[in-house]
C-alpha cells in the first residue's frame, strides 16, 4: 500500500492506494498518528485508490476519528469512497460516525 500526503492550511489530505488489511493497516495508522501527534486534527481521507478495506482498516479509522473528535478539535472526513467499502461501513453501522464526500476537492473545501 502506498500513502500520499498533502498538507493544506486548514486540513491534511491522506490518500492511501491499494489494500488496507491486517498487514497494511499499521502503516495507515502510523501515517494518521503522525498527523495527530503534530497537532493537526482535520483530516480528509481520499479512498478513491483503495481496492479493499478489512476490519483492521475500519478500526484504524474509528480510533483516529475518536482522537480527532476529542475536545472538538476536528474530524476525519471520507472522500471518493468506493461502493464496496461504503457498503462495509453501512454493514458495520459506521455511517453516522463519518461525513462522506464525492471527491477530495469537496471534502477539503468543507473543512
Amino acid at each position: 500500500m502506498d500513502i500520499s500526503y498533502t498538507r493544506y492550511k486548514h486540513c491534511d489530505l491522506v490518500k492511501p492506494e491499494g489494500r488496507v488489511d491486517s498487514a497494511t493497516a499499521p502503516q495507515l495508522a502510523k501515517s494518521l498518528d503522525d498527523i495527530t501527534k503534530a497537532g493537526r486534527f482535520k483530516i480528509v481521507l481520499d479512498l478513491s485508490g483503495v481496492d479493499f478495506m478489512s476490519s483492521a482498516g475500519l478500526r484504524v479509522l474509528i480510533s483516529t476519528q475518536k482522537t480527532c473528535k476529542r475536545y472538538n478539535r476536528g474530524e476525519i472526513v471520507l472522500a471518493a469512497v468506493p461502493k464496496r467499502i461504503h457498503d462495509a461501513f453501512e454493514l458495520a453501522g459506521f455511517i453516522p460516525l463519518f461525513r462522506f464526500y464525492d471527491n477530495a476537492l469537496d471534502a477539503v473545501g468543507a473543512m
